[in-house]
């Protein structure tokens, strides 16, 4: 696997996903798998930009100020390590994302976070569409229960698995954390 150039996006690792209004997560190892990934790529000394969801939604557990839009114990940035707030699902739209890549001489983002499905998912195929080579590490990444607008449910491993299926056929390079860090 190639990382000669590689950033490291950590999408909305934040606290206001741990409860209400939020549905069930499918991925309980999410926080040790994303952590993990976090400590090997700051031991290899690349660049990592966090980004978080400042919602301009009146309420919302992820506006600024809400405890919900802390990110999670040990998912903060370092010294040296940037972050983009955004207020929409892809991080790029709204964002200097774009420039703040160039800038790092990125050729290849690698993208983990909550949820695969939306503002993961998203990032993932703008970037794609923007012209960034994008790699998706799954099992680094949540997502929730979802109606299937006929009273019934999507759970969430179904929608992670279908995600990761599309984002993987058309839009990134799939993989694992062990893979990853096996890599640099």
């Amino acid at each position: 696997m190639e990382l000669d150039g590689a950033v490291l996006l950590l999408v909305d690792y934040q606290q206001a996903f741990d409860g209400a209004p939020w549905p069930r997560r499918w991925n309980d190892a999410l926080d040790d798998t994303g952590l993990a990934l976090l400590a090997g790529w700051r031991k290899a000394g690349k660049p990592i930009i966090h980004v978080r969801h400042d919602s301009v939604e009146v309420g919302s557990s992820l506006s600024p100020g809400a405890p919900g839009n802390a990110l999670r114990p040990g998912f903060a940035p370092l010294k040296g390590e940037q972050l983009v707030s955004k207020s929409v699902n892809s991080a790029f739209i709204g964002t200097d994302l774009d420039l703040r890549l160039k800038r790092l001489g990125a050729k290849c983002v690698v993208t983990a976070g909550i949820s695969t499905d939306m503002c993961v998912s998203t990032t993932i195929r703008t970037g794609a569409n923007m012209g960034w080579k994008m790699m998706l590490v799954a099992d680094a990444c949540d997502c929730f229960d979802l109606p299937d607008g006929h009273g019934g449910t999507v759970a969430a491993e179904t929608v992670q698995a279908v995600h990761v299926a599309t984002l993987g056929f058309e839009f990134c390079t799939v993989t694992s954390t062990q893979a990853l860090l096996a890599s640099l």
